[in-house]
């Protein structure tokens, strides 16, 4: 083939858009400005805006180095035993009456992501359609999640999630969005510390959605990338998906170890689908370690080996559960920061409640896309023009700097 016809091959190829947040990423670093500040990143930062290597992950990996016994061979399959049943422990507790019964398919993944596209593809292949093939996904999501999941056949409907007047849970219309979907709909659910939002359902309203979920014979399709980050717990942010397998709604959970183990570039995640009877999960098993097979084959070991260490031992774990508080109580002393400068020493025109009533990594701040764009081109304040900010971008040297800044946007000033 002479390269006019290798050139001509790939003529009609479009220029695929670049990805938003990368981008963003892009323009902070390319920025010279002295001030600048990225909200924009999906990833946890000291308060120095450094990258930071969990005490607990040092620890784990300096006995994985000095392990005779280590070696390179493959992983099964499905993944690390010790990882995967550790991980569905950790989700669904140990009390769980699905793991105790043996009624849990595990398989490691390619961090959370591969998680929800192995949980898709299976879904597209095996779950019982009312219907055409479609998946209702809040509004708004995270943006990957309508990608992964056309691209294994399945059409996002989005429901009714964040209420822009009240900068909270629009959740008479998401329930009323769930009890008006046909029967067997599957519907995607954040597990804790909503993505972009950061607005969670009550416990309450978790109860009443569960309620809805069973009355309509929905599936649920949990994904939970921030156990422990949102808050500091654990336990605490399992409760939802605790609770729905509890009350037995058929679901799968999406589990990612990138947030709340800082192993963000090791891509360790694990899929956890919950089946009706023993002989059931097996055979899901079984169709999950075939798809797995002809994509990835075999999952990466090292981040998994770190996981495995960490979760079964019960010393680091404790030290885990520690380094988790830290992360998670810095954010959070972040949001009453911004609050207090916002409503006490700026006076900032409007409500900001919400800043301290939303949980884990990200915040609607409520601003408009004119005033976002005004921050970025003027502040050099880079966030998302949605006004979605990463409060991990946030730090003792530069909140006041981003405060007066976010005032003067509102008040127009910039």
């Amino acid at each position: 083939m002479s390269q006019s016809d290798t050139a001509e091959t790939w003529a009609t190829v479009p220029l695929a858009p670049p990805d938003s947040i990368f981008k963003l990423t892009a323009g902070f670093k390319a920025d010279a400005y002295p001030q600048k500040v990225n909200l924009g990143v999906g990833a946890y930062r000291d308060d120095n805006s450094k990258p930071w290597v969990l005490p607990v992950v040092k620890k784990a990996t300096e006995i994985l180095l000095n392990d005779p016994a280590l070696d390179h061979e493959y992983l099964p399959i499905t993944g690390l035993p010790e990882f995967t049943s550790a991980a569905a422990k950790l989700m669904l507790g140990g009390a769980s009456a699905a793991i105790g019964e043996g009624r849990v398919a595990s398989v490691q993944t390619i961090s959370g992501t591969g998680a929800n596209h192995l949980g898709a593809l299976f879904l597209s292949r095996f779950y019982k359609w009312n219907g055409d093939k479609t998946i209702y996904l809040s509004n708004p999501t995270w943006a990957n999640h309508h990608a992964i999941f056309k691209n294994v056949g399945i059409e996002p409907v989005d429901y009714p999630y964040f209420d822009p007047k009240t900068v909270g849970l629009a959740y008479e219309a998401l329930l009323e969005a769930f009890s008006n979907a046909p029967e067997h709909s599957v519907i995607l659910l954040h597990a804790c510390a909503h993505n972009p939002t950061g607005v969670d359902p009550t416990k309450e309203q978790w109860r009443e959605i569960a309620d809805v979920m069973l009355a309509k014979k929905h599936f649920a399709f949990f994904d939970c990338a921030y156990q422990g980050f949102a808050t500091g717990d654990l336990e605490g942010d399992a409760s939802a998906v605790r609770y729905f397998e509890e009350r037995g709604v058929p679901m799968l959970v999406c589990q990612s170890f990138a947030k709340n183990a800082g192993l963000y570039g090791e891509r360790v995640g694990a899929l956890h689908v919950v089946g009706a009877t023993k002989d059931a999960t097996e055979r899901v098993k079984s169709q999950l370690s075939v798809l797995q097979r002809s994509e990835i084959s075999n999952p990466p070991s090292h981040g998994a080996r770190l996981m495995s260490l960490i979760m079964n031992n019960a010393e680091l774990f404790d030290e885990w559960k520690g380094d988790i508080k830290t992360m998670a109580e810095r954010i959070i002393s972040m949001r009453k920061e911004l609050h207090r400068l916002l409503t006490e020493e700026l006076q900032t025109p409007g409500n900001w409640d919400h800043i301290v009533k939303q949980i884990g990594m990200f915040s609607f701040t409520g601003i408009n896309p004119a005033q976002s764009q005004a921050l970025i081109e003027k502040a050099h304040v880079y966030l998302t023009t949605n006004g979605r900010i990463s409060m991990a971008g946030l730090n003792t040297h530069n909140i006041k700097y981003f405060a007066s800044s976010l005032d003067k946007a509102v008040r127009g000033e910039l």
